[in-house]
């Protein structure tokens, strides 16, 4: 089993700052792709960043120079700092890991596994 454990969302004001973070753990051989997705109200899930084992990252045009993703490998940790916030950030956003598990025998397989969410209210 490997699960993803996210934090930090809540209420913050327009203009503030959030930083959210997610850690995977249970039974991983590696960790290729970490990223943030949202889903506002009467949404679709969107993507909001990845970043890759090796530190490339990916972000949608609406939160580039605001949002900031990164990682700890050696913690199998992702985080995205939220600064500038805006109304339309308002989501609830979800972890997302991508890469290879440990299912025993000297066996592995592919690995995709989502957080829970967490909420994230922009609003004054």
């Amino acid at each position: 089993q490997v699960q993803l454990v996210e934090s930090g969302g809540g209420l913050v004001q327009p203009g503030g700052s959030l930083r959210l973070s997610c850690a995977a753990s249970g039974s991983i051989f590696s960790i290729n792709t970490m990223g943030w997705y949202r889903q506002g109200p009467g949404k679709e899930r969107e993507l909001v960043a990845t970043i890759t084992s090796g530190d490339t990252t990916n972000y949608a045009d609406s939160v580039k120079g605001r949002l900031t993703i990164s990682r700890d490998n050696a913690k199998n940790t992702v985080y995205l700092q939220m600064n500038s916030l805006k109304p339309e950030d308002t989501a609830v956003y979800y972890c997302n890991a991508r890469g290879t598990k440990s299912v025993g025998g000297g066996i592995y397989r592919p690995l995709e596994v989502w957080g829970q969410g967490t909420l994230v209210t922009v609003s004054s």
